[in-house]
């Protein structure tokens, strides 16, 4: 575990960094090398149905996105397969722009581990337009729990191998895999129970037939604030403006820990490069506009903007450390 715990420290990139690297100028410098780009609307795939998290983000990203390019954005929904559905469609889309992907940590990280045949290579098969958002994760226990911070909770984990639990929305998703890291890097025994969904997680927890869960504060919110869960960490580097006085996982001893739910938009590998600089430019902008932060915000979403460079840079670290934790904890989704 050790030797997993260094190389994912070791590969682990900071949205901080990212950031500080550098967001890339809201400027059309590339348009006249586009000139004709677009001259049809646009379709943006998602790999999840209408009305979940993943669509509302999708969606107004799109209609920006299509009032800065002055096309329609038309949304097309794909569930299925965790997301692979969706990324084999635009994987094998003809690389001119009009077909996007709206990718997830899933699709574009973690899948290629998790599947043996996704039907895609994210890191081959796809030409990185930007980062987009991320969506903050906190961990909630039930308030019959006897741990009022990560000490406590690891102190019962230890004194019962095995005897605690934490739900998550399925094998593979964001909150298995942040119940799989903390384990791994806190060296305890927790009993992994998979749901399908948020919602059915949920509804054990709060009636006490699971210890704990990492659901997205979004989520979470309304039930800490009633006091029917209990916020003892968030998964992100920093703490989260919406939990004042709840720690990161890292800042209460989980050294190394870090787990964001991130978005993004891909296009077909070959895609040209004024067209992706174009899209790049225009999401970019769009993320900087007050009213747009303001209603992700209300979403729990943080906007994460970045250049294509970043945004490739990103993708291949995250699905080198993720890979690493999948590999270890011999997780399969097929």
């Amino acid at each position: 575990m050790a030797r997993w715990t260094s190389r994912a420290l070791a590969l682990g990139i900071s949205l901080l960094a990212l950031a500080a690297g550098g967001l890339p100028a809201a400027s059309h410098a590339a348009a006249p090398a586009a000139a004709s780009y677009p001259d049809k609307p646009l379709r943006l795939v998602v790999p999840f149905p209408p009305g979940g998290a993943t669509d509302l983000l999708a969606r107004e990203i799109g209609n920006a996105l299509g009032a800065r390019l002055h096309q329609s954005v038309v949304i097309d929904n794909r569930p299925g397969a965790g997301g692979n559905l969706a990324a084999m469609a635009v994987a094998r889309a003809p690389a001119d722009g009009y077909t996007l992907l709206f990718g997830t940590f899933g699709s574009l990280a973690v899948n290629k581990s998790l599947y043996d045949k996704p039907g895609y290579d994210p890191l081959k098969d796809f030409a990185p337009v930007a980062s987009v958002a991320y969506l903050p994760n906190v961990l909630v226990v039930n308030p019959s729990v006897p741990a009022r911070n990560i000490d406590e909770l690891l102190a019962l984990a230890r004194r019962d191998p095995g005897k605690l639990t934490y739900g998550s929305f399925g094998i593979g998703s964001s909150s298995h895999l942040a119940g799989e890291l903390f384990t791994h890097l806190a060296g305890v025994d927790i009993r992994h129970v998979p749901y399908k969904g948020s919602a059915a997680s949920m509804t054990d927890l709060l009636g006490g037939r699971i210890t704990m869960m990492f659901d997205s504060i979004s989520t979470a919110l309304p039930f800490v604030r009633e006091g029917r869960v209990r916020a003892l960490a968030v998964t992100t580097e920093r703490p989260s403006d919406q939990l004042p006085g709840v720690p990161t996982l890292a800042q209460a001893g989980v050294k190394g820990y870090e787990l964001t739910a991130w978005f993004g938009v891909a296009a077909p590998a070959g895609t040209p490069r004024a067209v992706i600089d174009r899209l790049n430019a225009d999401i970019v902008a769009s993320l900087r506009q007050p009213d747009l932060a303001a209603r992700l915000a209300q979403q729990g979403t943080v906007p994460f903007p970045s250049t294509p460079e970043q945004f490739g840079a990103y993708m291949r670290t995250q699905y080198e450390k993720w890979d690493g934790l999948i590999r270890s904890a011999h997780i399969r989704a097929d």
